[in-house]
């Protein structure tokens, strides 16, 4: 009797270790919400295998989808990559896990012209990393742009944006602006001479004043559709982040299809922002989100997506193994003088972000 139960227990032995197995397989999980179109799907492939972490990805194509699930709770994501001022109001409203930086040793390699800059949002850089970063900025279609404008006409200005008789010209080709307030307001602020970080009403009203007057031109705002439009030639103008310009750029030059796409950094000045990753306080694999991490501040591997999604990243060491088109394309890596021309915004309080709220429901809709 004896002898059976224990033969008995040690057959049901492989099935409890293999149950367990199971379980901690099933732990070794990581849930990544990321914006759309913005890392290189083998750099995923890549990490499940080394690590044995499986990666389940999510994206989405504005801050707000991202702001509206971490402050309701229980996202289900471990990593998450807002940017800069969402990072901030999220930041004080608690909703992020301090970083171990010991399980993320590839910040060694991080670019401290980028993690200084980033400290506006997150001072000390305690809760989160810089992924990438860019610009705000103006995409066109040169051949019907300057069809349409003249062989002379300043693309490197927010005038060609803001100036109503341009943008009619402009309309039957295609205009797309970003639906993202708090992108654009502070983008086309130092157009006016104010700061980019301006949180007067007044000056705010001005820009969506202007934007108003030509939002008869403008086809659609939409954070992400300009990319395909701008590609295809459907749209001629676009104001967008400069990766998706340069992803825009790439697909027209792979598809051969004649549309020639440039961007450009107004020169009036215009937004520097910041994607970053980090781990909500309710992240269920939190160990497996520092070893995403820390994965992605490998150099090569954070070169590797730059090199498909063509945004700069932050991290210096990566420099020496990005494409040298996209390493020395100065809508992308800008220069010294251009770099002080750009600013950061920080998040505007509550009753500021109920105004612009209003104001760019106007610009959108009309009313």
């Amino acid at each position: 009797m004896i002898r059976r139960r224990l033969l008995g227990g040690l057959a049901a032995l492989p099935l409890l270790l293999a149950a367990t197995v199971g379980v901690r397989a099933e732990e070794r999980v990581v849930n990544i919400y990321n914006w759309s179109d913005y890392i290189d799907p083998k750099v995923l492939d890549d990490f499940t295998k080394e690590t044995g972490i499986k990666v389940v990805y999510d994206t989405y194509d504005n801050n707000e989808i991202l702001e509206t699930k971490l402050l309701a709770g229980k996202s289900g994501y471990d990593v998450v990559v807002p940017s800069g001022p969402f990072l901030q109001r999220l930041i004080r409203a608690g909703i992020f896990l301090p970083l171990d930086k010991a399980k993320i040793p590839n910040l060694k390699h991080a670019w401290p012209e980028i993690t200084g800059r980033l400290q506006a949002y997150d001072p000390g850089n305690t809760y989160a990393v810089d992924y990438m970063w860019g610009t705000t900025g103006i995409g066109v279609n040169l051949g019907a742009v300057r069809e349409r404008l003249g062989a002379n006409a300043a693309l490197n200005s927010w005038s060609l944006v803001l100036n109503p008789s341009s943008m009619a010209k402009l309309k039957d080709c295609g205009v797309m602006l970003l639906d993202s307030p708090e992108d654009l307001i502070p983008s086309i602020l130092p157009f006016y001479g104010y700061k980019a970080d301006s949180k007067r009403w007044d000056d705010i009203t001005t820009v969506t004043d202007a934007l108003y007057k030509v939002r008869g031109s403008i086809r659609k705002f939409h954070s992400s559709e300009y990319i395909n439009g701008l590609a295809n030639g459907d749209v001629c103008l676009a104001v967008g982040y400069s990766g998706d310009v340069m992803q825009a750029k790439k697909r027209a030059e792979e598809s051969k299809n004649g549309v020639e796409i440039a961007y450009f950094i107004p020169k009036e000045g215009t937004l520097m922002w910041f994607d970053t990753f980090a781990i909500p306080k309710d992240a269920a694999h939190p160990a497996e989100a520092h070893a995403f991490i820390d994965y992605m501040m490998r150099p090569e591997v954070a070169a590797a997506n730059t090199n498909f999604v063509a945004y700069a990243n932050g991290n210096l060491a990566s420099q020496k193994f990005v494409k040298p088109e996209i390493l020395n394309n100065p809508g992308i890596y800008p220069d010294a003088a251009t770099m002080q021309r750009l600013s950061v915004n920080t998040a505007w309080n509550d009753s500021t972000q109920r105004f612009v709220t209003r104001a760019w429901t106007r610009v959108r809709t009309g009313r």
